[in-house]
This record gives structure tokens, C-alpha cells and sequence, in this order.
């Protein structure tokens, strides 16, 4: 019989231990009464977390991230598209990173592998754990997500974004926002399916550029394409240059 399971870092949590709260949410939770006790042993758990994948990492060749749904099912279009995809950065001469899970994440992970290319997974604890896809080569669990998004940050090459949810906006959102204050450079963006992400871009030029709260040249840091190929070029080449 399957029970279900999450695994808390090292740990695998089942049955009535299951329902404890995940890392994150202990952590954000209101304060609790004993926080002078509680809160510093947390910073060593975290401080632990960053070491953990800083050293797992710390080879990793010119890679790029790849986000989107993991509810994408192997007979839909956008998994072929991000197969492909993970085979062709492999060619180009990229690891592939994705967030481990199923669906977009993958079919990346499988394009890489196939391709004998390095298949990254940067997982997350969640109430109901999904586990490392299998097509994962290397991969880091996390339990908290800031720990998690300097991973991928830190590690990454540029970011393409393929259809997905509130996980793959917060991705998003976040690499924007630090190549605009200029906290990270060089650091290509790629929207993958015109479709999907052309209203997102209507809205930020009508509603958000035309009120002012952006300047002009800040859509210029995105590329919005239907073409892999186009995806793959915009991240310039594995030894950091631009093209």
C-alpha cells in the first residue's frame, strides 16, 4: 500500500507525522511564545540548508533554469516543447535546472538527460511531497524557499519560463526584479509560449508601464518566443558572453 510522504530534509515524514508543518510555514507562522529559543536553532537549519547546496553546486558548469507547470502531462505540446528544450541547452553546452518535479520540469530534466546532459532538480518540502522527477542527475532538496531561489539564482545562467502557475510567476517576478535594481547582470529572460504570457505583457504595458511605475526599457530585459531555438540563442553561449 502507498502512504503518503514529504521529506523534510533528511527526513521522511509519514502517516500523523505528515500533517506536522512544513519548514516554511513553521517558520513564517506568527511568533510563538518561546521565539528566543526556537527562532536561533532555525538560523543554524538554514544556515545548513545554504551550505548543503552551495557545496552540492559549487561544480556546476554554465546552466539555465527552466520553470513552468508541473501539471503539463506528457501528451501535451508544451511537455514535447520543453523536452526539446532540455536537449537543446544540452547541446548548447548548458546544465539544465528545474525545480524536480513532475510535468514542465520533467520533460526538461528528460531532454537533458537523454541528451547526456547534467539534469539538475532543486526540490522543495511541500504538505503533499512530490519527490525528485526521475530524470534528475543531480539533485538538492530544500526545505525553505529563499534558500531554494538563491540556488537557483546563484547558479543559473539566464531563466526561460514556460507556461505554470504562482510558482513560475514568483520565479519570474523576482529575477525582473533584480535585474532591474541591477542586483544580478547579464541575466537573460525568456517567456516560452506567446499565447500564454502575451496577455501578461499587454497588462504590464497598458497598466503598468503607461502608469508609470516601470520605465520604458524595462520589458526589453524579456524575450517572448514559440521558437527553441530563439529560447536557446537568447541565453548566449555557456562561457558567459552574450550573444
Amino acid at each position: 500500500m502507498m502512504r503518503i510522504e514529504r521529506r523534510q530534509g533528511a527526513v521522511v515524514l509519514r502517516g500523523a507525522e505528515h500533517e506536522a508543518p512544513t519548514a516554511d510555514q513553521a517558520l513564517l507562522d506568527s511568533p510563538e511564545p518561546d521565539w528566543q529559543h526556537n527562532d536561533p536553532w532555525r538560523v543554524l537549519r538554514i544556515q545548513a540548508e545554504f551550505v548543503e547546496g552551495f557545496d552540492a553546486l559549487s561544480q556546476l558548469p554554465s546552466a539555465v533554469s527552466v520553470f513552468g507547470s508541473a501539471r503539463t502531462t506528457p501528451d501535451q505540446p508544451m511537455y514535447k516543447n520543453a523536452e526539446l528544450l532540455g536537449r537543446r541547452l544540452t547541446e548548447a553546452g548548458f546544465a539544465v535546472i528545474t525545480g524536480g518535479g513532475p510535468g514542465v520540469m520533467e520533460a526538461a530534466n528528460k531532454g537533458a538527460l537523454e541528451a547526456d546532459g547534467l539534469s539538475v532538480g532543486l526540490g522543495i518540502e511541500l504538505p503533499f511531497e512530490q519527490g525528485l522527477n526521475a530524470y534528475v542527475s543531480l539533485g538538492v532538496n530544500f526545505r525553505y524557499f529563499f534558500a531554494r531561489k538563491t540556488m537557483f539564482l546563484k547558479y543559473s545562467r539566464g531563466f526561460i519560463a514556460m507556461p505554470g502557475g504562482f510558482g513560475t510567476f514568483d520565479e519570474l517576478f523576482e529575477a525582473l526584479t533584480l535585474i532591474q535594481t541591477k542586483k544580478v547582470t547579464h541575466f537573460p529572460v525568456v517567456l516560452f509560449g506567446t499565447e500564454f504570457w502575451c496577455g501578461l505583457l499587454d497588462w504590464v504595458r497598458g497598466s503598468v508601464q503607461q502608469g508609470g511605475f516601470i520605465s520604458d526599457g524595462d520589458l526589453d530585459l524579456v524575450t517572448i518566443t514559440d521558437d527553441i531555438d530563439e529560447a536557446v540563442a537568447a541565453m548566449g553561449l555557456p562561457n558567459g558572453s552574450v550573444g
